[in-house]
């Protein structure tokens, strides 16, 4: 994995194999921003190199050159940062992150890279180097030859910005971001949910992560009386499996309950996908995936929060045994809901978890998940959902999502839609009609998050339920198109960076 560093040095000076610097558009002509730092003869030459290429500097072009004067680096990369002046940086913390992950995408074989781009502050030096970072991961490929070494070894921030701490904060997020990418892009062959939880277990033994954790197999599920999470597994040869994480630091400032689904693939079960909507389903664990790097991270940044991660993993199959349209299931806690839709099955598994956590009483709980195609239609493929029970975490929840490069939009959970979940036969039903589907979800979870230990209702009021939020993040877990910004082809680890800052505000 990279190394990360920070350097007030004149970057023209540092030894590298890739110089990354900026450039705004001015009537459509890339000109450098002032105060870049370069000897007059590199910046004669890279304006010169710009004019004749035909470079706008639109946001995230990357234009490259070699044997610049002046320039100790092998090759100088000039990456758009959009219009502007060259007198006015641009101070968008995620203008930087995508325009450094863009840069980081072109490298091949330059493994040392230095990273001039406007950086006044702390957020906007974190931003540069995590978009480097993650612009240069790859997919591990699965190939009977030898595997490539990384293309980026070291990634050094030239700034005036003194911190410490920041270079190592990078380095924790950026490979557990990358980790949560390699468990989504690995083949559901390989990752089904007991592999998931041995790649858990293996990850905090090689890390030597302050982390406990206990896998409950089929015979555990069914002792305590996790019926949803069984009812999906139960037609897979692979059966289901829930992992608990729990990081305990002494002198805890508050208790995090983190719910990541983790289907390792979904056909659909009965209620079966269509071809071509099956070969993404190896992401429908991407939440799974996301808690277990957040877990790792706060325990490797020793966060002075406790956190419990729960990882609901289940195989979505079919065969004779396959859970069917109008069965009931009893969940944890007793509530019995009738299935409506087999290919609905992540709220399932999630419920189970959420009843579970909720027996712990922590001070809030988040739920992540690539829940719902109605996700998609409502937000597109780059923004989550945030929906909660209470206003003030849903709020907080997408302003640090979108402050840490993972956009997030507030959703409500209406209270007239809670009728739509309305059944005869059981004590809910886990899915509504085709209308405000991402929100009936929603609903449908609320449901299982309990009530604070002691907590009493007011005389003809409900019981107060734990602070929850849930994210769902069906589009922007997958990336099927071309790679922009720091964000590559196939999985993005959305989730991770987010939910790393969420804990770090509890502290």
């Amino acid at each position: 994995m990279p190394t990360v560093a920070l350097s007030s040095s004149d970057p023209a000076t540092l030894s590298a194999d890739a110089l990354v610097i900026g450039a705004v558009s001015v009537d459509g002509t890339a000109t450098l921003l002032r105060g870049h730092g370069l000897p007059r003869s590199a910046a004669s030459h890279l304006k010169s190199a710009l004019e004749t290429t035909g470079a706008t500097a639109k946001a995230e072009e990357v234009s490259s050159f070699v044997a610049v004067p002046g320039v100790k680096a092998k090759r100088v990369l000039v990456v758009g940062l959009g219009t502007g002046t060259p007198s006015t940086a641009p101070t968008d913390p995620e203008v930087l992150r995508r325009a450094a992950g863009a840069a980081a995408r072109t490298l091949k074989k330059e493994a040392k890279v230095v990273l001039a781009l406007p950086t006044a502050s702390a957020e906007g030096v974190s931003a540069v180097a995590e978009g480097a970072y993650a612009g240069g991961y790859d997919v591990r490929r699965l190939t009977s030859k030898d595997a490539p070494a990384p293309r980026i070894d070291t990634i050094t921030v030239a700034t005036g910005v003194d911190d410490g701490a920041l270079a190592g904060r990078v380095e924790v997020l950026g490979a557990a971001r990358a980790w949560c990418q390699d468990l989504v892009n690995t083949p559901p062959n390989l990752l089904y949910p007991q592999s998931f939880a041995d790649a858990v277990t293996d990850k905090v033994r090689e890390t030597k992560a302050r982390i406990t954790v206990e896998v409950m197999d089929e015979k555990a599920l069914a002792k305590g009386g996790f019926g949803g999470i069984l009812a999906v597994g139960q037609a897979s040869a692979r059966q289901p499996r829930l992992v608990t994480m729990t990081y305990k630091p002494r002198g805890a400032k508050a208790s995090i309950a983190l719910v990541g689904k983790g289907i390792t693939f979904d056909s659909g079960g009965l209620c079966i996908k269509p071809a071509a909507s099956m070969l993404t389903m190896k992401c429908d664990m991407a939440g799974a995936a996301a808690v277990a790097a957040t877990v790792l991270a706060a325990a490797q940044l020793k966060v002075p929060v406790a956190v419990t991660g729960y990882l609901c993993l289940a195989e979505n199959m079919l065969n004779g045994n396959a859970y069917r349209p109008s069965d009931v299931v009893t969940m944890r806690g007793g509530t019995t809901v009738e299935v409506l839709n087999t290919d609905a099955e992540g709220r399932m598994v999630m419920a189970d978890a959420l009843a579970l956590a909720s027996e712990s009483n922590p001070d809030a709980i988040i739920d992540i998940a690539t829940l719902t195609g109605a996700q998609m239609i409502a937000l597109g493929n780059r923004v989550a959902a945030v929906m909660a029970n209470d206003d003030a975490l849903r709020e907080t929840i997408a302003a640090i999502g979108t402050g840490a490069g993972e956009p997030m939009w507030p959703m409500p959970l209406p209270e007239d839609l809670r009728a739509a979940l309305d059944t005869p036969n059981a004590d809910i039903a886990h899915k509504g009609d085709q209308w405000g589907g991402m929100l009936t979800a929603g609903i449908f979870l609320s449901e299982f998050v309990g009530t604070p230990k002691g907590a009493k209702a007011e005389p003809g009021m409900p019981a107060p339920r734990i602070p929850w939020a849930h994210v769902d993040i069906a589009g922007p877990a997958w990336n099927d198109k071309a790679p922009w910004g720091h964000t590559p082809k196939g999985a993005t680890g959305f989730g991770v960076a987010a939910l790393l800052s969420v804990l770090e505000t509890y502290a």
